[in-house]
Protein backbone atom coordinates (compact mmCIF):
# COMPACT_ATOMS: atom_id res chain seq x y z
CA UNK A 1 0.00 0.00 0.00
CA UNK A 2 1.19 3.53 -0.78
CA UNK A 3 2.86 5.42 2.06
CA UNK A 4 0.20 7.83 3.49
CA UNK A 5 2.57 10.83 3.36
CA UNK A 6 3.44 10.02 -0.26
CA UNK A 7 -0.27 9.69 -1.05
CA UNK A 8 -1.03 13.08 0.53
CA UNK A 9 1.83 14.72 -1.34
CA UNK A 10 0.61 13.40 -4.70
CA UNK A 11 -2.94 14.48 -3.90
CA UNK A 12 -1.75 18.03 -3.09
CA UNK A 13 0.30 18.12 -6.31
CA UNK A 14 -2.73 17.05 -8.34
CA UNK A 15 -4.89 19.67 -6.62
CA UNK A 16 -2.34 22.42 -7.35
CA UNK A 17 -2.18 21.39 -11.01
CA UNK A 18 -5.97 21.50 -11.26
CA UNK A 19 -6.14 24.86 -9.51
CA UNK A 20 -3.62 26.35 -11.94
CA UNK A 21 -5.69 25.08 -14.84
CA UNK A 22 -8.82 26.77 -13.47
CA UNK A 23 -7.29 30.25 -13.21
CA UNK A 24 -8.87 32.66 -15.71
CA UNK A 25 -6.73 33.66 -18.65
CA UNK A 26 -5.70 37.26 -19.27
CA UNK A 27 -4.67 36.73 -22.90
CA UNK A 28 -6.37 38.37 -25.86
CA UNK A 29 -7.79 36.14 -28.56
CA UNK A 30 -6.98 36.48 -32.25
CA UNK A 31 -10.23 37.50 -33.95
CA UNK A 32 -8.96 36.77 -37.48
CA UNK A 33 -7.23 33.43 -37.08
CA UNK A 34 -6.55 31.41 -40.21
CA UNK A 35 -6.08 27.66 -40.35
CA UNK A 36 -4.14 25.33 -42.65
CA UNK A 37 -6.93 22.73 -42.35
CA UNK A 38 -10.56 22.61 -41.27
CA UNK A 39 -10.59 23.72 -37.60
CA UNK A 40 -13.77 21.87 -36.54
CA UNK A 41 -12.51 18.39 -37.43
CA UNK A 42 -13.72 16.99 -34.09
CA UNK A 43 -17.31 18.07 -34.62
CA UNK A 44 -19.68 19.69 -32.15
CA UNK A 45 -21.61 18.50 -29.12
CA UNK A 46 -24.16 19.61 -26.56
CA UNK A 47 -24.97 18.28 -23.12
CA UNK A 48 -26.08 18.76 -19.53
CA UNK A 49 -29.53 20.05 -20.58
CA UNK A 50 -31.78 21.93 -18.17
CA UNK A 51 -35.18 23.52 -18.70
CA UNK A 52 -33.41 26.81 -19.50
CA UNK A 53 -30.39 25.77 -21.50
CA UNK A 54 -27.47 23.43 -22.14
CA UNK A 55 -23.72 23.32 -22.70
CA UNK A 56 -22.27 23.65 -26.21
CA UNK A 57 -18.85 22.18 -27.03
CA UNK A 58 -16.29 22.18 -29.78
CA UNK A 59 -12.51 22.17 -30.05
CA UNK A 60 -10.34 23.95 -32.59
CA UNK A 61 -8.25 21.09 -33.96
CA UNK A 62 -6.98 21.43 -37.55
CA UNK A 63 -4.58 18.57 -36.71
CA UNK A 64 -6.66 16.31 -34.44
CA UNK A 65 -3.85 13.83 -33.71
CA UNK A 66 -1.18 16.34 -32.71
CA UNK A 67 -2.40 18.86 -30.17
CA UNK A 68 1.18 19.89 -29.44
CA UNK A 69 1.55 21.14 -33.05
CA UNK A 70 -1.33 23.60 -32.67
CA UNK A 71 -0.50 27.31 -32.78
CA UNK A 72 -0.48 28.36 -29.09
CA UNK A 73 -2.25 31.65 -29.76
CA UNK A 74 -5.76 32.02 -28.33
CA UNK A 75 -8.58 32.06 -30.86
CA UNK A 76 -11.89 33.92 -30.84
CA UNK A 77 -14.76 31.51 -31.55
CA UNK A 78 -18.26 32.75 -32.24
CA UNK A 79 -21.30 30.66 -31.35
CA UNK A 80 -24.96 30.91 -32.30
CA UNK A 81 -28.17 29.24 -31.14
CA UNK A 82 -31.21 29.44 -33.39
CA UNK A 83 -34.75 28.17 -33.61
CA UNK A 84 -34.17 27.02 -37.19
CA UNK A 85 -31.47 25.15 -39.07
CA UNK A 86 -30.81 28.08 -41.44
CA UNK A 87 -30.18 30.45 -38.49
CA UNK A 88 -32.76 32.98 -39.62
CA UNK A 89 -34.07 33.14 -36.04
CA UNK A 90 -30.98 33.39 -33.85
CA UNK A 91 -31.96 33.61 -30.17
CA UNK A 92 -28.51 33.60 -28.55
CA UNK A 93 -25.00 34.38 -29.77
CA UNK A 94 -21.64 35.30 -28.33
CA UNK A 95 -17.87 34.92 -28.57
CA UNK A 96 -15.66 32.68 -26.45
CA UNK A 97 -11.87 32.30 -26.35
CA UNK A 98 -10.30 28.98 -27.24
CA UNK A 99 -6.97 28.75 -25.41
CA UNK A 100 -3.97 26.48 -25.84
CA UNK A 101 -4.04 25.74 -22.10
CA UNK A 102 -7.42 24.07 -22.63
CA UNK A 103 -6.44 22.35 -25.91
CA UNK A 104 -8.40 25.09 -27.70
CA UNK A 105 -11.63 23.50 -26.45
CA UNK A 106 -14.61 25.70 -25.65
CA UNK A 107 -17.57 25.18 -23.35
CA UNK A 108 -20.49 27.58 -23.71
CA UNK A 109 -23.17 27.47 -21.02
CA UNK A 110 -26.32 28.78 -22.65
CA UNK A 111 -29.32 29.77 -20.52
CA UNK A 112 -32.45 31.89 -20.73
CA UNK A 113 -34.12 29.59 -23.30
CA UNK A 114 -37.60 28.11 -23.47
CA UNK A 115 -38.19 24.72 -21.84
CA UNK A 116 -38.98 21.55 -23.77
CA UNK A 117 -38.03 22.71 -27.23
CA UNK A 118 -35.41 22.02 -29.86
CA UNK A 119 -32.66 24.36 -31.04
CA UNK A 120 -29.85 24.43 -33.60
CA UNK A 121 -26.33 25.68 -32.92
CA UNK A 122 -23.00 26.25 -34.66
CA UNK A 123 -19.54 27.73 -34.18
CA UNK A 124 -17.55 30.11 -36.40
CA UNK A 125 -13.81 30.80 -36.40
CA UNK A 126 -11.23 32.00 -38.92
CA UNK A 127 -13.76 32.25 -41.71
CA UNK A 128 -14.89 28.64 -41.18
CA UNK A 129 -18.20 27.30 -39.87
CA UNK A 130 -18.73 24.13 -37.89
CA UNK A 131 -21.34 21.51 -38.62
CA UNK A 132 -24.80 22.44 -37.36
CA UNK A 133 -25.83 20.60 -34.23
CA UNK A 134 -29.30 19.89 -32.89
CA UNK A 135 -30.07 20.04 -29.19
CA UNK A 136 -32.97 20.68 -26.86
CA UNK A 137 -33.87 21.94 -23.44
CA UNK A 138 -35.43 19.66 -20.85
CA UNK A 139 -39.03 20.17 -19.76
CA UNK A 140 -39.57 22.24 -16.66
CA UNK A 141 -41.06 20.86 -13.44
CA UNK A 142 -44.78 21.07 -12.72
CA UNK A 143 -47.84 21.36 -15.00
CA UNK A 144 -48.40 23.62 -18.01
CA UNK A 145 -46.80 24.09 -21.48
CA UNK A 146 -43.15 23.08 -21.54
CA UNK A 147 -43.41 21.43 -18.13
CA UNK A 148 -43.79 17.95 -16.73
CA UNK A 149 -43.27 16.28 -20.11
CA UNK A 150 -45.24 13.05 -20.47
CA UNK A 151 -42.64 11.13 -22.49
CA UNK A 152 -38.90 10.75 -22.94
CA UNK A 153 -36.90 8.73 -25.42
CA UNK A 154 -33.26 8.22 -24.47
CA UNK A 155 -30.46 5.92 -25.54
CA UNK A 156 -27.62 4.70 -23.39
CA UNK A 157 -24.27 3.30 -24.46
CA UNK A 158 -20.75 2.53 -23.24
CA UNK A 159 -17.42 0.93 -24.11
CA UNK A 160 -16.16 1.98 -27.55
CA UNK A 161 -12.73 0.51 -28.14
CA UNK A 162 -11.57 2.26 -31.33
CA UNK A 163 -9.52 -0.59 -32.75
CA UNK A 164 -12.04 -3.40 -32.32
CA UNK A 165 -14.76 -2.03 -34.57
CA UNK A 166 -16.46 0.81 -36.36
CA UNK A 167 -18.81 2.99 -34.33
CA UNK A 168 -21.60 2.05 -36.74
CA UNK A 169 -24.19 1.57 -33.98
CA UNK A 170 -24.45 5.36 -33.75
CA UNK A 171 -26.05 5.53 -37.22
CA UNK A 172 -29.28 3.77 -36.22
CA UNK A 173 -29.17 5.54 -32.88
CA UNK A 174 -29.40 8.86 -34.72
CA UNK A 175 -32.27 7.46 -36.80
CA UNK A 176 -34.06 6.43 -33.59
CA UNK A 177 -34.13 10.17 -32.72
CA UNK A 178 -33.56 10.09 -28.97
CA UNK A 179 -34.17 13.22 -26.91
CA UNK A 180 -31.04 12.43 -24.91
CA UNK A 181 -28.02 10.10 -24.92
CA UNK A 182 -26.59 8.80 -21.64
CA UNK A 183 -22.99 7.59 -21.92
CA UNK A 184 -21.86 5.29 -19.10
CA UNK A 185 -18.11 5.21 -19.50
CA UNK A 186 -15.11 3.94 -21.51
CA UNK A 187 -15.46 6.67 -24.13
CA UNK A 188 -11.80 6.11 -25.00
CA UNK A 189 -9.48 3.19 -24.29
CA UNK A 190 -5.99 3.82 -23.08
CA UNK A 191 -4.77 0.38 -24.11
CA UNK A 192 -4.63 -1.74 -27.24
CA UNK A 193 -6.15 -5.19 -26.83
CA UNK A 194 -8.56 -7.63 -28.42
CA UNK A 195 -8.69 -9.41 -31.75
CA UNK A 196 -9.56 -8.69 -35.37
CA UNK A 197 -8.78 -4.98 -35.28
CA UNK A 198 -10.26 -2.86 -38.08
CA UNK A 199 -8.08 0.18 -37.31
CA UNK A 200 -5.28 1.13 -34.93
CA UNK A 201 -4.56 3.66 -32.23
CA UNK A 202 -2.22 6.30 -33.60
CA UNK A 203 0.05 6.26 -30.54
CA UNK A 204 1.12 4.19 -27.58
CA UNK A 205 -0.76 4.14 -24.26
CA UNK A 206 -1.33 7.71 -23.03
CA UNK A 207 0.10 8.93 -19.75
CA UNK A 208 0.59 12.68 -20.20
CA UNK A 209 -2.04 15.35 -20.82
CA UNK A 210 -1.15 15.85 -24.49
CA UNK A 211 -1.20 12.09 -25.06
CA UNK A 212 -4.74 11.81 -23.63
CA UNK A 213 -5.78 14.81 -25.72
CA UNK A 214 -4.52 13.11 -28.87
CA UNK A 215 -6.34 9.88 -27.98
CA UNK A 216 -9.62 11.81 -27.65
CA UNK A 217 -8.78 13.58 -30.89
CA UNK A 218 -8.49 10.28 -32.73
CA UNK A 219 -11.75 8.90 -31.32
CA UNK A 220 -13.63 12.08 -32.11
CA UNK A 221 -12.63 11.98 -35.77
CA UNK A 222 -15.10 9.11 -36.17
CA UNK A 223 -17.95 10.43 -38.33
CA UNK A 224 -20.66 8.28 -36.73
CA UNK A 225 -19.69 9.40 -33.23
CA UNK A 226 -19.72 13.03 -34.40
CA UNK A 227 -23.20 12.56 -35.89
CA UNK A 228 -24.54 11.15 -32.63
CA UNK A 229 -23.14 14.10 -30.67
CA UNK A 230 -24.63 16.55 -33.17
CA UNK A 231 -28.07 14.92 -33.02
CA UNK A 232 -29.07 15.60 -29.40
CA UNK A 233 -27.67 16.47 -25.96
CA UNK A 234 -25.59 13.95 -24.00
CA UNK A 235 -24.98 13.40 -20.30
CA UNK A 236 -21.78 11.50 -19.52
CA UNK A 237 -19.81 9.76 -16.84
CA UNK A 238 -16.52 7.87 -16.98
CA UNK A 239 -15.32 4.39 -16.13
CA UNK A 240 -11.77 3.08 -15.95
CA UNK A 241 -10.39 3.23 -19.49
CA UNK A 242 -10.58 7.02 -19.63
CA UNK A 243 -7.59 6.72 -17.26
CA UNK A 244 -6.26 3.18 -16.77
CA UNK A 245 -7.81 -0.29 -16.78
CA UNK A 246 -9.37 -1.25 -13.42
CA UNK A 247 -7.94 1.70 -11.52
CA UNK A 248 -9.39 2.49 -8.10
CA UNK A 249 -9.16 5.99 -6.62
CA UNK A 250 -5.42 6.76 -6.55
CA UNK A 251 -4.14 3.28 -7.46
CA UNK A 252 -3.52 2.07 -10.99
CA UNK A 253 -3.46 -1.50 -12.24
CA UNK A 254 0.35 -1.46 -12.56
CA UNK A 255 0.91 0.35 -9.23
CA UNK A 256 2.40 3.33 -11.08
CA UNK A 257 4.23 5.55 -8.59
CA UNK A 258 2.90 8.86 -9.93
CA UNK A 259 -0.56 7.58 -10.76
CA UNK A 260 -2.38 10.64 -9.37
CA UNK A 261 -0.54 12.87 -11.84
CA UNK A 262 -1.66 10.58 -14.65
CA UNK A 263 -5.24 10.57 -13.34
CA UNK A 264 -5.24 14.38 -13.15
CA UNK A 265 -4.12 14.60 -16.79
CA UNK A 266 -6.79 12.11 -17.87
CA UNK A 267 -9.56 13.91 -15.96
CA UNK A 268 -8.54 17.21 -17.49
CA UNK A 269 -8.64 15.74 -20.99
CA UNK A 270 -12.07 14.24 -20.22
CA UNK A 271 -13.43 17.68 -19.35
CA UNK A 272 -11.82 19.26 -22.41
CA UNK A 273 -13.61 16.83 -24.73
CA UNK A 274 -17.15 16.71 -23.32
CA UNK A 275 -20.03 19.23 -23.03
CA UNK A 276 -19.74 19.53 -19.25
CA UNK A 277 -20.55 22.46 -17.02
CA UNK A 278 -17.67 24.26 -15.36
CA UNK A 279 -19.26 23.49 -12.00
CA UNK A 280 -17.94 19.90 -12.27
CA UNK A 281 -14.43 21.28 -11.74
CA UNK A 282 -13.14 21.40 -8.18
CA UNK A 283 -9.86 22.48 -6.63
CA UNK A 284 -8.75 18.85 -6.52
CA UNK A 285 -10.07 17.59 -9.82
CA UNK A 286 -13.63 16.87 -10.94
CA UNK A 287 -16.95 15.95 -9.37
CA UNK A 288 -18.69 14.06 -12.16
CA UNK A 289 -21.62 12.61 -10.20
CA UNK A 290 -24.71 14.76 -10.63
CA UNK A 291 -28.48 14.78 -11.09
CA UNK A 292 -30.24 15.65 -14.36
CA UNK A 293 -34.00 16.25 -14.39
CA UNK A 294 -36.31 15.72 -17.35
CA UNK A 295 -39.29 17.68 -16.09
CA UNK A 296 -41.25 15.72 -13.51
CA UNK A 297 -41.05 12.55 -15.58
CA UNK A 298 -37.48 11.36 -14.98
CA UNK A 299 -34.54 12.13 -12.74
CA UNK A 300 -31.13 10.75 -13.70
CA UNK A 301 -28.80 10.08 -10.76
CA UNK A 302 -25.45 9.91 -12.62
CA UNK A 303 -22.80 8.12 -10.54
CA UNK A 304 -19.00 7.88 -10.42
CA UNK A 305 -17.77 4.49 -9.21
CA UNK A 306 -14.05 5.07 -9.91
CA UNK A 307 -12.77 8.20 -8.24
CA UNK A 308 -13.82 7.40 -4.67
CA UNK A 309 -13.85 3.61 -4.53
CA UNK A 310 -11.84 1.50 -2.11
CA UNK A 311 -8.95 -0.42 -3.58
CA UNK A 312 -9.90 -3.87 -4.86
CA UNK A 313 -9.11 -6.64 -2.39
CA UNK A 314 -7.32 -9.96 -2.87
CA UNK A 315 -5.30 -8.67 -5.81
CA UNK A 316 -2.70 -10.65 -7.68
CA UNK A 317 0.89 -10.32 -6.39
CA UNK A 318 2.40 -6.88 -7.07
CA UNK A 319 -0.69 -5.77 -8.96
CA UNK A 320 -3.65 -3.49 -8.47
CA UNK A 321 -6.98 -3.84 -10.22
CA UNK A 322 -9.31 -6.77 -10.49
CA UNK A 323 -9.11 -10.46 -9.73
CA UNK A 324 -11.48 -13.41 -9.76
CA UNK A 325 -11.71 -14.74 -6.20
CA UNK A 326 -13.46 -17.49 -4.28
CA UNK A 327 -15.21 -17.53 -0.93
CA UNK A 328 -11.83 -17.67 0.81
CA UNK A 329 -11.39 -13.96 -0.03
CA UNK A 330 -13.19 -12.80 3.11
CA UNK A 331 -11.80 -9.27 2.71
CA UNK A 332 -14.45 -8.81 0.01
CA UNK A 333 -17.11 -8.74 2.75
CA UNK A 334 -15.52 -5.87 4.70
CA UNK A 335 -18.34 -3.36 5.43
CA UNK A 336 -15.85 -0.48 5.12
CA UNK A 337 -15.38 -1.12 1.39
CA UNK A 338 -17.14 1.39 -0.83
CA UNK A 339 -17.63 1.72 -4.57
CA UNK A 340 -19.02 5.27 -4.47
CA UNK A 341 -17.35 6.83 -1.42
CA UNK A 342 -19.18 7.96 1.72
CA UNK A 343 -20.08 11.42 0.39
CA UNK A 344 -21.58 10.10 -2.85
CA UNK A 345 -23.47 7.37 -0.98
CA UNK A 346 -25.09 10.02 1.25
CA UNK A 347 -25.83 12.22 -1.78
CA UNK A 348 -27.55 9.36 -3.58
CA UNK A 349 -29.56 8.35 -0.51
CA UNK A 350 -30.75 11.93 -0.03
CA UNK A 351 -31.61 12.27 -3.72
CA UNK A 352 -33.66 9.08 -3.71
CA UNK A 353 -35.50 10.24 -0.60
CA UNK A 354 -36.31 13.68 -1.98
CA UNK A 355 -37.07 12.84 -5.62
CA UNK A 356 -40.57 13.62 -6.89
CA UNK A 357 -39.90 12.24 -10.37
CA UNK A 358 -42.06 9.52 -11.88
CA UNK A 359 -38.95 7.52 -12.87
CA UNK A 360 -35.66 7.47 -10.96
CA UNK A 361 -32.87 6.33 -13.28
CA UNK A 362 -29.66 5.36 -11.49
CA UNK A 363 -27.06 5.68 -14.27
CA UNK A 364 -23.79 3.98 -13.35
CA UNK A 365 -20.92 2.04 -14.79
CA UNK A 366 -21.17 -1.70 -14.22
CA UNK A 367 -23.56 -4.63 -13.62
CA UNK A 368 -25.13 -4.17 -10.19
CA UNK A 369 -26.92 -7.53 -9.91
CA UNK A 370 -25.01 -10.41 -8.30
CA UNK A 371 -22.99 -12.03 -11.08
CA UNK A 372 -20.84 -14.67 -9.41
CA UNK A 373 -20.57 -18.02 -11.15
CA UNK A 374 -19.62 -21.52 -10.12
CA UNK A 375 -15.96 -22.50 -10.38
CA UNK A 376 -14.20 -25.82 -9.66
CA UNK A 377 -14.04 -24.97 -5.94
CA UNK A 378 -17.32 -23.10 -5.52
CA UNK A 379 -18.72 -19.68 -6.36
CA UNK A 380 -16.26 -17.10 -7.69
CA UNK A 381 -16.58 -13.32 -7.92
CA UNK A 382 -15.03 -10.58 -10.06
CA UNK A 383 -13.68 -7.93 -7.71
CA UNK A 384 -13.81 -4.88 -10.00
CA UNK A 385 -17.63 -4.78 -10.08
CA UNK A 386 -20.33 -4.61 -7.41
CA UNK A 387 -19.59 -8.24 -6.49
CA UNK A 388 -16.27 -6.98 -5.16
CA UNK A 389 -18.11 -4.57 -2.85
CA UNK A 390 -21.19 -6.48 -1.60
CA UNK A 391 -21.59 -4.36 1.55
CA UNK A 392 -21.71 -1.21 -0.58
CA UNK A 393 -24.34 -2.81 -2.82
CA UNK A 394 -26.36 -3.79 0.25
CA UNK A 395 -26.30 -0.19 1.51
CA UNK A 396 -27.72 0.94 -1.83
CA UNK A 397 -30.41 -1.75 -1.76
CA UNK A 398 -31.24 -0.69 1.82
CA UNK A 399 -31.59 2.89 0.60
CA UNK A 400 -33.95 1.87 -2.19
CA UNK A 401 -36.04 -0.24 0.18
CA UNK A 402 -36.24 2.48 2.84
CA UNK A 403 -36.60 5.59 0.68
CA UNK A 404 -39.00 4.01 -1.81
CA UNK A 405 -38.37 6.40 -4.71
CA UNK A 406 -40.89 6.07 -7.52
CA UNK A 407 -39.99 3.47 -10.12
CA UNK A 408 -36.22 3.05 -9.68
CA UNK A 409 -34.41 1.68 -12.73
CA UNK A 410 -30.65 1.02 -12.88
CA UNK A 411 -28.81 1.37 -16.19
CA UNK A 412 -25.33 -0.08 -16.54
CA UNK A 413 -22.46 -0.78 -18.92
CA UNK A 414 -18.81 -1.90 -18.63
CA UNK A 415 -19.17 -5.69 -19.03
CA UNK A 416 -19.62 -5.73 -22.86
CA UNK A 417 -22.78 -7.82 -22.68
CA UNK A 418 -26.53 -7.33 -22.48
CA UNK A 419 -28.13 -8.32 -19.19
CA UNK A 420 -31.54 -7.70 -17.64
CA UNK A 421 -32.09 -8.31 -13.93
CA UNK A 422 -34.32 -7.78 -10.95
CA UNK A 423 -32.57 -6.22 -7.96
CA UNK A 424 -33.73 -7.45 -4.56
CA UNK A 425 -33.62 -5.77 -1.16
CA UNK A 426 -31.43 -8.69 -0.05
CA UNK A 427 -29.36 -9.70 -3.08
CA UNK A 428 -29.12 -13.45 -3.73
CA UNK A 429 -32.19 -14.16 -1.58
CA UNK A 430 -35.05 -15.26 -3.80
CA UNK A 431 -37.68 -14.54 -1.12
CA UNK A 432 -36.59 -10.89 -0.76
CA UNK A 433 -38.75 -8.22 -2.43
CA UNK A 434 -37.67 -6.73 -5.76
CA UNK A 435 -36.75 -3.04 -5.37
CA UNK A 436 -35.61 -2.12 -8.90
CA UNK A 437 -35.06 -3.33 -12.46
CA UNK A 438 -31.58 -3.27 -13.98
CA UNK A 439 -30.75 -2.95 -17.68
CA UNK A 440 -27.09 -3.46 -18.53
CA UNK A 441 -26.22 -2.50 -22.09
CA UNK A 442 -23.69 -4.12 -24.37
CA UNK A 443 -20.71 -2.24 -25.80
CA UNK A 444 -20.52 -0.03 -28.85
CA UNK A 445 -17.51 -2.05 -30.11
CA UNK A 446 -15.58 -3.68 -27.25
CA UNK A 447 -15.52 -7.45 -27.54
CA UNK A 448 -17.72 -9.36 -25.11
CA UNK A 449 -17.65 -12.60 -23.12
CA UNK A 450 -18.22 -15.94 -24.83
CA UNK A 451 -21.55 -17.75 -24.66
CA UNK A 452 -20.27 -20.26 -22.08
CA UNK A 453 -19.39 -17.52 -19.60
CA UNK A 454 -22.70 -15.73 -20.10
CA UNK A 455 -24.62 -18.97 -19.59
CA UNK A 456 -22.64 -19.72 -16.41
CA UNK A 457 -23.68 -16.32 -15.04
CA UNK A 458 -27.34 -16.96 -15.92
CA UNK A 459 -27.27 -20.44 -14.37
CA UNK A 460 -25.84 -19.15 -11.09
CA UNK A 461 -28.03 -16.05 -10.79
CA UNK A 462 -31.76 -16.59 -11.37
CA UNK A 463 -32.54 -12.88 -10.90
CA UNK A 464 -30.59 -12.17 -14.10
CA UNK A 465 -33.45 -12.80 -16.51
CA UNK A 466 -31.60 -12.31 -19.80
CA UNK A 467 -28.01 -12.35 -21.03
CA UNK A 468 -26.23 -12.14 -24.39
CA UNK A 469 -22.57 -11.33 -25.05
CA UNK A 470 -21.89 -11.62 -28.77
CA UNK A 471 -23.72 -8.53 -30.08
CA UNK A 472 -22.64 -4.90 -30.00
CA UNK A 473 -24.97 -1.89 -29.90
CA UNK A 474 -26.92 0.32 -27.50
CA UNK A 475 -30.16 0.43 -25.52
CA UNK A 476 -33.18 2.55 -26.48
CA UNK A 477 -35.62 3.51 -23.73
CA UNK A 478 -39.09 4.97 -24.16
CA UNK A 479 -40.49 6.28 -20.88
CA UNK A 480 -44.03 7.47 -20.32
CA UNK A 481 -46.01 8.16 -17.18
CA UNK A 482 -47.26 4.60 -16.82
CA UNK A 483 -44.50 2.45 -18.31
CA UNK A 484 -40.97 2.18 -19.61
CA UNK A 485 -40.16 0.09 -22.69
CA UNK A 486 -36.53 -0.95 -23.14
CA UNK A 487 -35.20 -2.17 -26.50
CA UNK A 488 -31.78 -3.78 -26.93
CA UNK A 489 -30.61 -2.56 -30.36
CA UNK A 490 -27.70 -4.46 -31.94
CA UNK A 491 -25.77 -4.39 -35.20
CA UNK A 492 -24.87 -7.48 -37.23
CA UNK A 493 -21.17 -6.73 -36.95
CA UNK A 494 -18.81 -3.88 -36.09
CA UNK A 495 -16.17 -5.14 -38.50
CA UNK A 496 -17.72 -3.33 -41.49
CA UNK A 497 -18.92 0.26 -41.62
CA UNK A 498 -22.41 -0.55 -42.93
CA UNK A 499 -24.27 -3.14 -40.88
CA UNK A 500 -27.94 -3.83 -40.33
CA UNK A 501 -29.59 -2.98 -37.02
CA UNK A 502 -32.15 -5.16 -35.23
CA UNK A 503 -33.87 -5.35 -31.87
CA UNK A 504 -32.38 -8.23 -29.91
CA UNK A 505 -34.96 -8.15 -27.10
CA UNK A 506 -37.51 -5.84 -25.50
CA UNK A 507 -38.62 -5.47 -21.88
CA UNK A 508 -41.19 -3.44 -20.00
CA UNK A 509 -41.32 -1.91 -16.53
CA UNK A 510 -44.77 -0.87 -15.36
CA UNK A 511 -45.15 2.24 -13.24
CA UNK A 512 -45.81 1.39 -9.62
CA UNK A 513 -44.40 -2.16 -9.83
CA UNK A 514 -40.72 -2.75 -9.11
CA UNK A 515 -38.91 -5.00 -11.55
CA UNK A 516 -39.50 -6.35 -15.02
CA UNK A 517 -42.99 -7.16 -16.31
CA UNK A 518 -43.56 -10.91 -16.40
CA UNK A 519 -40.73 -11.66 -13.98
Amino acid sequence: MMNPKRRQLLARSAALAAAAWLRPSLVTAQPTARFKAYPFALGVASGSPTSEGFVLWTRIAPDPLAVSAMNPAPIAVQWEVAQDEKFAKVVKRGTVTAEAGHAHAVHVEVDGLEPARGYHYRFLAGGEASAVGRTRTAPGPGPGPGHGDDKLRFAFASCQQFEQGWFNAYRPMVDDAPDLVVFLGDYIYESSWGRDHVRKHASTEPVTLDEYRDRYGQYKTDADLQAAHAACPWIVTWDDHEVDNDYADDRGEDLMADFLARRTAAYRAFFEHHPLRRSVLTGGGMRIFDRHAWGSLALFHMLDDRQYRSWQVCTKPNRGGSNVVGEDCTERLDPKLTLLGAEQERWLDEGLAQSKAKWNVIAQQTLMAPAGRMGPKGRVHWTDGWDGYPAARQRLMDSLAARKPANPVVISGDVHASYVANLRAQPERGDSPVVAAEFCGTSITSQGPDAKRVQALLDANPDVRFGEGSKRGYVLVNAKQDRMVVDYRVVETVKVKDAKISTLASFTVTGGKAGIVGS
